[in-house]
């Protein structure tokens, strides 16, 4: 995971894309801690190797998940969060069976997905590492 600014090329020209995606299990249950969170860092990073997308920096709160990303032109914001959403819902529900006690599908169909720019993503990164720390959320991985 790095901050520094790497333009990318393609055929069809250079890029530098970073994308600030926010998503939320259904009905905000607070389902994303210990080795679950564990496991869903483990597969963004493997989604995001698939798709040769660089991960920036990456949060699993125990109710929701942010992550900074940069990905290739080709990829729209919608379709990076859905892939993620997608594969780990698949895989940690078969993997933690609980998951599928109480929700009928593990993510919230909506996210947020905003631009980040060269100038702001030094910015981006250090609210996303620092998330821990705010005062309405009492210990890492706790129960509030």
């Amino acid at each position: 995971m790095t901050d520094t600014r790497t333009v990318r090329r393609y055929s069809g020209g250079v890029y530098d894309l970073g994308y600030h995606v926010v998503w939320c299990p259904k009905y905000r249950r607070r389902v994303l801690g210990g080795r679950v969170a564990e496991r869903l860092r483990e597969l963004i990073k493997q989604k995001a190797a698939e798709k040769n997308w660089e991960i920036i920096a990456c949060e699993i709160m125990p109710d929701h998940v942010h992550l900074f990303a940069k990905a290739d032109p080709k990829s729209s914001p919608s379709h990076i969060a859905n892939q993620f959403k997608g594969f780990t819902s698949r895989v940690r529900r078969s993997e933690f069976p609980h998951l599928k006690t109480g929700l009928p599908t593990l993510w919230s169909s909506s996210f947020l997905a905003a631009t980040v720019g060269n100038v702001s993503a030094a910015t981006v990164k250090r609210y996303i590492d620092t998330q821990w720390e705010r005062p309405w959320v009492k210990t890492k991985g706790g129960k509030k």
